[in-house]
């Protein structure tokens, strides 16, 4: 009786789990552009007016560890590389990590952060946890480029 109900339940269950699977990468996919996006903006807009930019660093964001210049610099160059290597799917779970990189240290530098700007930053937090923990998925370059190439399994 109780093996007849849980064989029931799992072939009730199966056409779900199919299409919860099928729809795994375009989740990927929107997850790694919608990021790739956010953080791209905010690198245009940083070299749109680079001397606001160096004086928002100077005075405003405390980046510990690191001059204002420095600061800009990096941040701003892993604004504009890494959601294109995210978006793309190349590197993307290395693209994920310093893109969360960035993400914690805009956090931490702010002396303030209103509550509606932590709530983005952490939901861009957890879009690329997700893809740093399950990868790029089928929709990305990795998936064609490294079995071809690199004979290494991708995930």
């Amino acid at each position: 009786m109780i093996q007849s109900l849980i064989q029931y339940q799992q072939r009730a269950w199966a056409p779900v789990r199919q299409l919860l699977e099928l729809l795994q990468s375009p989740a990927l996919l929107l997850s790694r552009a919608y990021a790739a996006y956010v953080f791209f903006a905010s690198g245009l807009t940083k070299i749109k007016d680079w001397d606001t930019t160096l004086a928002l660093f100077a005075d405003e964001y405390k980046v510990p560890l690191l001059s204002p210049a420095v600061a800009a610099f990096m941040g701003t160059a892993g604004e504009l590389v890494l959601p294109v290597l995210l978006l793309v799917g190349l590197g993307t779970r290395f693209a994920a990590l310093g893109l969360s990189v960035v993400n914690v240290v805009a956090v931490v530098s702010l002396q303030e952060i209103a509550p509606a700007a932590l709530q983005q930053h952490i939901l861009w937090g957890a879009l690329l946890a997700t893809v740093a923990i399950f990868g790029a998925g089928a929709l990305s370059i990795e998936r064609w480029f490294a079995p071809r190439f690199c004979h290494l399994p991708v995930r």
